[in-house]
């Protein structure tokens, strides 16, 4: 697998640091530990590297920033709405990632133990959001509304060819090489940046 951090500076990828209460109780943490995620993480749960996993990613990053800021988030007491229906376009794909990082998960998630850290039903699919996410800490209500807009790093004007020519049986090496390093640059350059640039907090609403 190509490393997508191949030629970016490691600093310029942030990465979450969570605390999980469940891991801690059931001893996979000792108490005060967390668990560290990296975009690397991300991209060995999706198979591959792109702009969608990329967005996924930093839109986590960004929202939990806003929802705990100076502290460490709290894995499974945050409630995800992801803001199209989970059947269309990368929506699925995009809450694979989510729920990796944050602990919420649909109505196939961890039931909980004693009435405490349930996960199940904390991610939900809401058409209404319009292509936004939604993250909630659920001891607080804090609440912040993210979207990802790529387009600020836009994509080689040949990339569309390349891909066409790259699918093909008979593609040349060189062909798929091209595109494969293209295709990765444009994702290194989204991380690379400062995650503003791509990510926009649409609405802060603290009350509980």
């Amino acid at each position: 697998m190509r490393n997508p951090r191949s030629s970016t500076p490691k600093d310029r990828i942030p990465e979450l640091l969570l605390r999980d209460p469940l891991a801690e109780f059931l001893g996979a943490l000792g108490p005060g530990e967390t668990f560290s995620y990296s975009y690397d993480d991300a991209v060995k749960l999706s198979g591959h590297s792109c702009p969608t996993v990329a967005g996924s990613y930093l839109m986590t990053v960004v929202a939990l920033q806003a929802l705990y800021p100076g502290s460490i988030p709290v894995r499974g007491e945050i409630e995800v709405t992801i803001g199209g229906a989970a059947s269309e376009s990368t929506w699925g794909p995009i809450s694979q990632v989510v729920a990796f990082l944050t602990g919420a998960a649909p109505e196939t998630g961890f039931g909980g133990l004693g009435g405490k850290f349930r996960r199940k039903h904390l991610l939900r699919f809401d058409p209404a959001l319009k292509g936004r996410l939604q993250f909630r800490r659920t001891d607080t209500g804090a609440t912040v509304i993210v979207r990802y807009d790529p387009t600020a790093v836009p994509a080689p004007a040949e990339m569309g060819q390349l891909l066409g020519e790259a699918l093909a049986e008979d593609a040349p090496p060189q062909v798929r090489e091209r595109f494969a390093r293209l295709w990765q640059e444009r994702v290194k350059a989204i991380l690379a940046g400062d995650p503003k640039q791509v990510v926009t907090i649409e609405r802060k609403d603290w009350a509980a």
